[in-house]
């Protein structure tokens, strides 16, 4: 089949691979693959075949390169197919914290040249692992990051810089789609921030809804009205909350018609705040069809996320939009229900709604 392309991957240490090789080191599946030119066929480092001759081996730093030179993937180790080992779990994390501790967010290249992986290949496993690409893990730190230090009352240009951005202006123009207001508002616990807001009453008991400018921010079930003001307050500590107009009002009794009829779904106008990973917890929820649930390890595994089953459940309970957000269609995964910010009782209750004629 004529002799392979070069290893592209320069910056590996041939003399070490095949020491992987030879004492089938499953520590180093993934990090690269090995061909034999007298059969093209390219296996894991920890492949239990027969071993080759060392003159007759190419490495390269994935699959996708072996292929490329024209080889195909061993049908015993199965290199081109997802791995869930430790040693993939180790690697990530470690990409994890050279992202969490830099000073400016990495590329991939660089991320990839800390773990000694190609960027393909981690780019892969990253996002196979966490749901996310390392790309989208940064700017989601990021936002943590910048969200603590404004909390902490830092001022806005240093926290912007600490928590990793090139530059104040790079920030500026996703600071709303970050925050929901300015970063000097959003330090300064919603100040210059208007929320409009009324109290009504559903067969659920009593029901806040509150708005900004970009939509509904707030649906609380309760049994106290002052309860869900002060959690409102809580939530904005120096926003400007005003009381809801006739026209406000007209948007309170379609929140309460979801409430009553759920099955229905009502177009709201939402502001929905929070992490990446919060986001795509909240946008499977919304994905599940009215009558129907899902558990939380379902939800996990839709998200790309199977082993944050915990960190799940913590986004369902962060959310601030009852019934927007259909938190409680996702239930134990014996299909038990389980807790629900609002009570279980007003969940199970919802869900009968849904699944009534």
């Amino acid at each position: 089949m004529g002799t392979p392309a070069p290893d592209p991957a320069t910056n590996r240490d041939d003399a070490s691979r095949w020491t992987a090789v030879a004492t089938r080191d499953r520590a180093a599946d993934g990090r690269f693959v090995y061909a034999v030119i007298t059969t093209g066929v390219y296996c894991r480092p920890s492949c239990p075949s027969r071993p080759a001759r060392r003159e007759n081996v190419r490495f390269f730093g994935d699959s996708e390169q072996a292929e490329s030179a024209g080889f195909r993937a061993c049908k015993r180790c199965r290199p081109n197919q997802p791995t869930a080992t430790g040693a993939d779990a180790a690697v990530v994390t470690a990409a994890c914290r050279f992202i969490e501790t830099a000073e400016i967010a990495p590329g991939l290249d660089a991320i990839a040249a800390h773990v000694d992986f190609s960027p393909s290949h981690l780019h892969r496993l990253f996002k196979r692992l966490t749901g996310l690409t390392p790309r989208q893990y940064a700017a989601a730190h990021r936002e943590r990051r910048l969200r603590q230090e404004l909390g902490r009352g830092v001022p806005v240009t240093r926290a912007i810089f600490e928590a990793g951005y090139g530059s104040s202006g790079r920030f500026y123009t996703q600071a709303d789609a970050v925050l929901g207001m300015t970063p000097g508002d959003f330090r300064a616990g919603g100040t210059n921030t208007a929320i409009r807001f009324a109290v009504g009453q559903s067969s659920l008991g009593a029901i806040l809804v509150a708005a900004s400018e970009r939509g509904i921010c707030a649906i609380y079930l309760g049994d106290d009205p002052d309860t869900l003001i002060r959690d409102l307050q809580d939530r904005f500590p120096k926003a400007e909350l005003v009381g809801g107009d006739p026209d406000f009002e007209q948007l309170v009794a379609r929140v309460v018609g979801l409430v009553e009829s759920p099955n229905t779904g009502v177009d709201l106008p939402l502001d929905i705040r929070g992490t990446a990973f919060q986001q795509r917890v909240w946008e499977a929820l919304r994905a599940i069809p009215p009558g129907e649930t899902a558990s939380y390890t379902e939800i996990a595994t839709r998200i790309g996320r199977p082993r944050s089953v915990r960190a799940v459940a913590g986004a369902c309970a962060a959310n601030h939009l009852a019934v927007a957000i259909p938190c409680h269609r996702v239930v134990r995964s014996d299909g038990n229900l389980s807790g629900y910010r609002w009570g279980v009782d007003r969940k199970r209750s919802l869900l009968a709604r849904e699944t009534r004629p």
